[in-house]
């Protein structure tokens, strides 16, 4: 395994004052390098920056010369701890990358390192393979605080900081970082510090983090990478160290960037491969033990909804709108882990399958209802799911006799299973596409915006008489458009953007999750070109054409996302036991069966609302793409 080089920076002195100065980042700093001592044995390679010594340019300077060193096969760990702060938005670029209004930045020893200079010098380090990590352990507020003995980690701007603006690349199609954040609150909180009369443990009998002042987050991390081992994945360490967070005070809520599954967060934090994500997370928060999804999820409900952990199962007690407190039956979890589980039963009906003529077993999932043809169930289906067998091939139809998919082979076993697989798959992908908040106080509160590309002083495009979006190929040249989500309302609103295509599959890459502040604009790919093209597979001649829906999800807070990812349909490289292996047919809230070989994993970005249940809201936009002639 490769090596790991860790650069930890930590200040407590700001100028001697009551309010600006700390007293556990330098306790921090000694505890996470403990952790990392133990956990990366002969695999480590520290530099510290502290106090004085830790200026803006030693900390870039740092990044460049000692995270840079990080090759294929290593990990380059950047671990801040000290104030953050924030100050309005005022250029056109700073406006354009920061929905919110605000630029934030961390505080050095003699002023600020904007994060959108520090992404940038991280994203270099990664540029020579090496997994990239950032832990910051400081707020992103506008003001401080103090609650229950726990100071906050903010420092007001000086006047005379003002740091020259840093825009994000916004050229090419993907501009999301290269490296993995862990931050201690989200944009817009405090992170405190506070007194910890005890000392953490490990599992193992050794100590974790020492008594004394720490960071709350930083704290709370040093101990999750005590109890989870050298192999966990940052976000299974986030989503423990997120629960010991809420579980020591209010108000503050860990993030992890970005989160799609498989992807970064998936990766063992301290070097090695990607691993299959959970769908969702079990974990004791401040509440009881809960489950990081809720309504805004599809769950409407706690009766029926079941979910599986490795020991046994949970059972719903109460549905929120991003979380689910939950009940084990029969087991006894620890209080200081946190569980992967999957959803194995829940209160929702399923699609309705009806056979015309010659029939087919179904699969045994909850997905799945077969009804009689004719009957008044089949009359009130949605979606309904005709099958009609006949010379040897399996027609999947809607209502009105179109078919859903191509004609699948009926000759033996395996072709029954990828028929059930099929009717499992289109179930999830209209549970997303037709998922609905109804009546809600968020409703109408962000707007999706669809514009020509390069005119941004355009209107919006608006739908058809068919309630589609239309965009037209320029000769050989699939349109280009520019995606933007609006915030018009008055508060911060979290936001979600899905892509749903006509083959049967969905994803979040357009706009992962980000909050929008009030008259902030987000932009789909941080600003790039949304090429709306006809898939490779299909012909491209006039009349050829292809269907997206675009799915807003808005709430109070982040959602866990990872159960919105579902891979297109295709029958050709459909195995069985590929669709044991995959995540995208085995996990997720949509599929109410337990996971097969329930792999560990963990949550996409789902801290849970402090103050209720929340409120949520759905809106779905219409694309569709023609050849014309």
């Amino acid at each position: 395994m490769g090596k790991v080089y860790a650069l930890l920076v930590g200040i407590n002195g700001y100028g001697g004052t009551d309010r600006a100065d700390l007293r556990g980042c330098l306790n921090d700093v000694a505890a996470a390098r403990a952790a990392l001592e133990r956990r990366a044995p002969g695999r480590l390679e520290v530099r510290t920056l502290l106090e004085g010594a830790a200026t803006a340019a030693a900390v870039e300077e740092a990044i460049r010369s000692h995270l840079g060193q990080a090759g294929p096969g290593d990990t380059a760990l950047f671990w801040f701890s000290g104030h953050g702060t924030q100050y309005a938005a005022l250029t056109a670029q700073e406006l354009a990358v920061e929905p919110t209004g605000r630029c934030q930045a961390l505080v050095c020893a003699d002023g600020p390192l904007p994060d959108k200079r520090l992404g940038p010098l991280l994203d270099g380090a990664a540029a020579g393979g090496a997994q990239v990590v950032a832990v910051l352990d400081c707020c992103f507020s506008g003001g401080a605080t103090r609650e229950k003995g726990a100071r906050a980690r903010y420092l007001p701007p000086s006047p005379h900081w003002r740091p020259a603006p840093a825009g994000r690349d916004a050229s090419g199609p993907d501009t999301r970082p290269a490296h993995l954040l862990l931050a201690a609150s989200r944009l817009g909180q405090v992170s405190y510090e506070c007194v910890f009369p005890e000392a953490g443990v490990a599992p193992d009998g050794g100590g974790a983090g020492g008594p004394g002042v720490h960071g709350v987050f930083s704290r709370a991390l040093v101990d999750a990478l005590y109890r989870a081992g050298p192999a966990a994945t940052g976000r299974e360490l986030l989503a423990e160290a997120h629960a010991r967070v809420r579980r020591r005070l209010e108000g503050q809520y860990p993030v992890l960037f970005p989160a799609e599954p498989g992807g970064l967060a998936d990766r063992p934090l301290l070097g090695g491969a990607a691993r299959t994500p959970s769908p969702h997370l079990l974990r004791h928060g401040p509440d009881g033990w809960e489950v990081d999804c809720g309504r805004a999820h599809g769950l409407t409900g706690g009766a029926g909804t079941e979910f599986t952990a490795p020991a046994g199962l949970v059972r719903a007690q109460e549905v929120a709108a991003d979380r689910t407190l939950v009940e084990p039956d029969g087991w006894t979890p620890d209080p200081e882990a946190v569980y992967p589980v999957a959803l194995s039963a829940l209160a929702l009906p399923p699609a309705a399958v009806v056979f015309s003529g010659r029939r087919a077993a179904l699969p045994a999932s909850p997905l799945l209802r077969e009804v009689p043809e004719g009957s008044a169930e089949a009359e009130r289906a949605a979606p309904l799911l005709r099958v009609e067998v006949r010379d040897a091939r399996a027609h999947v139809l809607r209502r009105d006799g179109s078919p859903y998919v191509a004609p699948l082979p009926m000759a033996g076993a395996a072709d029954a299973a990828r028929l059930g697989d099929c009717l499992t798959r289109l179930a999830r992908w209209y549970r997303i596409r037709d998922l609905d908040a109804g009546l809600s106080p968020l409703g109408g509160h962000v707007r999706v915006e669809i514009l020509p590309w390069g005119d941004e002083g355009a209107r919006p495009l608006v739908p058809d008489g068919n309630g589609e979006i239309v965009r037209e190929y320029d000769g050989p040249r699939e349109p280009w458009v520019s995606v933007r989500l609006r915030n018009t309302g008055h508060r911060v609103l979290w936001c979600v953007l899905l892509d749903l295509n006509d083959r049967f599959g969905a994803g979040s890459s357009l706009f992962p999750g980000q909050f929008i502040g009030p008259g902030g604009t987000g932009y789909a790919l941080d600003g790039a070109p949304v090429q709306l093209s006809l898939p490779a597979a299909r012909r491209t001649g006039p009349g050829a054409s292809v269907r997206d829906w675009l799915k807003l999800i808005v709430t109070e807070d982040e959602l866990n996302t990872v159960p919105f990812h579902l891979a297109s349909w295709d029958p050709d490289a459909w195995t069985p036991e590929e669709a044991g292996r995959r995540g995208d047919l085995a996990d997720g809230l949509l599929r109410l069966t337990a996971p097969p070989g329930s792999a560990t994993g963990g949550r996409d970005v789902g801290p849970v609302h402090g103050g209720g249940p929340g409120q949520w809201a759905t809106r779905t936009v219409a694309l569709r793409t023609v050849f014309p002639g």
